[in-house]
């Protein structure tokens, strides 16, 4: 039953049975109480109000009058459901605050952020969450250590090692709930310097750093991924890099551009690089690219990686792994930090990778993501004379690079019209920066999150608009 807190004003001029009447309706106006929810008893409301039951009555039939309420015998008010209605807020000066616009209903979404939920391994996480709660292991209820657990850290540097190329001991792995709280800790541990940023680039990584007070500055990108020469003459101490997939642009870092990076590191105490290895794992052709920080020989490279793509976003486990110079320095302060992560999702998420089903996920997920691309480009064929498609390599998604005879504003227009959500690549360019994407209008499509059948479908959509 729904309890409300009124506040009465007996000596205002409006009658108390009003003032309840008014508060009760503008809740279910603004569906502070929902639509078939139960309202106290007139008895019950009166004794909590400090007010005769007459008075309560009062408002309760004006409200079933007007048909806000409905009154159901033996059993008590309910709240109505009223369709299509909504209530004018009066503002600070008097006026009416218009109502919130509806969000535009989009019937295909190309959103590259999104991963294939369909697929998830809901069978054997579940098995798994059983056996972790099988015994009564009580310690798993409490805070473990701030690094995270050991077993799961050990479990993870035998795989980067294994899939990644990445030379680690388990001391050095540090577990997050996200990227968002490692890239807090690095701010922590690395204080308040300047960072360089590709640009275009991942915004919601910069807007992190820039709440943790980075001096944030952006350097272009060629063919390569960053330049060096621009990142030299930034006066950044920090780089963040994405070698193995740059996001959004989908380059692979060759290996002279990554020595390049190392050296730039390398001349000063106080430069470090961090590797976002974000997707990684989902890549169609050729070998997977081995990690920069497999062929860092200076202790330079800040590796971070995350299970939110390849498994589930809402896993909420990722990881950093901390350079050994580094990490002897900032032991203290890391323990000053609490696990942020469950550790019963820990040893879940540690089960998952020992038993070899996180590996068999990976291949399944591959080959469904690697069909769905395939379906995406046939279908986008019909526009080969007009946009070039690029970065269908790996990830989960991919660009289209149109002729100078189009814009963005006007591509994303007439795939509105057909309901379709497309993402524009200046939306990921800081403060107007080079995007290094060519001359044409670039749009993003993410193909993770719909079917086979949608992704064939909007894609055609797409092209008769865009034809």
């Amino acid at each position: 039953m729904r309890e409300l807190t009124i506040s009465l004003n007996a000596k205002a001029e409006t009658p108390l049975y009003e003032q309840i009447y008014h508060y009760i309706k503008q809740d279910i106006q603004e569906h502070k109480i929902l639509a078939g929810e139960k309202l106290p008893s007139s008895r019950a409301l009166s004794r909590y109000l400090e007010v005769s039951r007459s008075t309560v009555d009062l408002a309760y039939d004006q409200l079933l009058s007007e048909g806000y309420v409905e009154s159901v015998p033996c059993k008590g008010y309910y709240a109505c459901r009223i369709e299509g209605l909504y209530h004018l807020k009066t503002g600070e000066d008097g006026g009416e605050i218009a109502p919130k616009t509806e969000e535009k209903h989009w019937k295909y979404d190309f959103t590259p952020n999104g991963i294939d939920l369909d697929s998830f391994p809901y069978g054997v996480w579940r098995k798994i969450t059983r056996n972790v709660l099988l015994d009564d292991r009580k310690e798993l209820f409490q805070l473990g250590d701030p690094k995270g657990e050991w077993e799961l850290r050990e479990t993870i540097s035998r795989y980067l090692h294994q899939a990644r190329g990445v030379n680690c001991r388990p001391e050095q792995v540090v577990l997050g709930a996200g990227n968002d709280y490692l890239m807090m800790l690095i701010s922590a541990i690395l204080g308040k310097r300047r960072l360089a940023m590709e640009s275009p680039t991942y915004k919601h990584a910069y807007g992190i750093f820039e709440k943790m007070g980075f001096q944030l500055c952006t350097v272009p990108v060629d063919a390569s991924g960053m330049r060096v020469e621009e990142l030299t003459a930034s006066g950044a101490d920090v780089a963040y890099v994405m070698p193995s997939h740059q996001y959004p642009l989908g380059i692979v870092m060759p290996i002279k551009r990554r020595l390049e990076l190392l050296k730039w590191a390398a001349e000063k105490p106080e430069r470090y690089l961090i590797e976002d290895d974000y997707d990684s794992e989902f890549r169609y052709r050729g070998k997977p690219i081995p990690a920069l920080q497999g062929v860092d020989r200076t202790g330079k490279v800040i590796y971070i990686g995350t299970f939110s793509k390849s498994i589930a976003p809402a896993i909420r486990i990722s990881y950093l792994v901390l350079p050994e110079p580094l990490l002897a320095t900032c032991e203290p302060e890391l323990q000053r930090f609490s696990s942020t992560v469950s550790r019963i999702d820990q040893m879940i998420l540690n089960s998952f990778l020992k038993e070899g089903h996180y590996e068999r996920h990976l291949n399944r997920m591959r080959a469904i993501y690697g069909h769905k691309q395939e379906i995406l480009v046939d279908e986008l064929k019909q526009l080969s004379g007009v946009c070039t498609i690029r970065g269908e390599d790996a990830g989960v998604h991919l660009l289209l690079e149109f002729s100078d005879d189009w814009t963005e504003a006007e591509l994303i227009r007439r795939a509105e019209a057909v309901h379709i959500r497309v993402y524009p690549l200046s939306e990921y360019s800081i403060d107007g920066a080079d995007s290094g994407a060519g001359q044409g209008a670039t749009i993003l499509l993410g193909y993770a999150t719909m079917t086979e059948e949608e992704l064939a479908q909007a894609a055609r959509s797409l092209t008769e608009v865009w034809r």
